[in-house]
């Protein structure tokens, strides 16, 4: 019995594979994609969008506010006047912060998305999620017009958050509750 077993695992192991054809994909590319329609979409989110010169001069109507900044955030936006609450981070602390201030990996401008994947300046995922405000820093040379030109931006195994727009949600009657799975104010800064 145990030789058949090997006998068949043995023919397994030594099956050829054809190699598969490339599959085309007709995506869409690029785009006139840029920073006005990446703005454009993202307030429709019902985010609060700011293009600006200065990130620091921008985050001084933080001042008295307790912010949480993860690792890899400029020392230049730390500005004075602010609390800046730093890891690790208990689930209580992140939930007692009055917001956080995050870069990102890519912002997507035909669909006015914000992509983080934990890298420099973003942190984990619970620091965008637990406090009730996000104040995300987007550079122009991080939009990209199209999804699949942000997708080729992306190393697809590092941990992926999508966000388009405060969090919301709609019950039955389609009355629109934010903050129900994170943020309720998304406020976005494009450099």
């Amino acid at each position: 019995m145990a030789s058949a077993r090997e006998e068949i695992l043995q023919r397994i192991r030594d099956a050829r594979v054809p190699a598969a054809a490339p599959v085309v994909r007709g995506y869409h590319q690029t785009g006139p994609g840029g920073v006005e329609l990446f703005a454009e979409r993202v307030a429709d989110y019902r985010a609060i969008v700011h293009t600006v010169t200065s990130v620091p001069d921008a985050l001084k109507a933080l001042t008295g506010k307790r912010i949480v900044a993860p690792q890899g955030v400029p020392d230049e936006w730390l500005i004075d006047g602010v609390t800046w609450l730093r890891e690790p981070l208990s689930i209580e602390d992140l939930d007692r912060a009055d917001g956080v201030l995050t870069g990102c990996a890519v912002a997507i401008a035909d669909t006015g998305t914000i992509v983080l994947d934990g890298g420099e300046a973003q942190g984990r995922r619970a620091l965008t999620l637990l406090p009730d405000y996000h104040l995300c820093v987007v550079r122009v040379d991080q939009i990209a017009a199209s999804v699949p030109e942000a997708l080729r931006r992306l190393e697809s195994t590092r941990p992926l958050t999508f966000i388009s727009g405060p969090s919301a949600t709609s019950d039955i009657e389609l009355n629109r509750v934010e903050g129900v799975h994170g943020p309720r104010t998304l406020e976005v800064l494009i450099v």
